[in-house]
């Protein structure tokens, strides 16, 4: 599997076929059209150590605590598309771990917005004073 500049090996990742749940009528009962696909992040000899340890990082609920990454897709009617689709979607997983984030710069408002905070802050409080039912004889 070719993603990017990286190459993974076909023999990296498990697929087992299950039974799909929802709606199918009597063909969801008989045929095991659902794919879960297995692919081992934290052992992988084809992603970089950059790599891993990025998507190690991502604290996502599909990825086990032995850094196994577990994908279910059961969207289509045949296996073939469900195998497909849990494919496109390991592709999509390890090439958001390709880039480098990049870093935040902080900044500072202008003197001109802390201005206009504080404006309609003094006009938010005259405006509250003036709800009070002082002097109301």
């Amino acid at each position: 599997m070719q993603i990017g500049t990286l190459y993974i090996d076909e023999d990296e990742f498990i697929e087992r076929f299950v039974r799909a749940s929802g709606p199918g009528g009597q063909n969801v009962n008989k045929v095991a059209t659902a794919v879960e696909l297995r692919f081992d992040v934290a052992r992988s000899p084809s992603l970089p150590e950059v790599v891993r340890e990025r998507l190690l990082a991502k604290r996502d609920r599909r990825m086990t605590s032995e850094g196994v990454l577990v994908l279910s897709a059961q969207r289509f009617r045949t296996q073939e598309r469900n195998r497909e689709d849990a494919r496109v979607r390991l592709a999509g997983f390890i090439e958001s771990g390709l880039h480098a984030p990049k870093p935040r710069i902080a900044t500072k408002p202008s003197r001109a917005a802390k201005k206009r905070r504080l404006g309609d802050k003094r006009e938010r409080a005259s405006i509250k004073q003036g709800r009070s039912g002082r002097g109301w004889d």
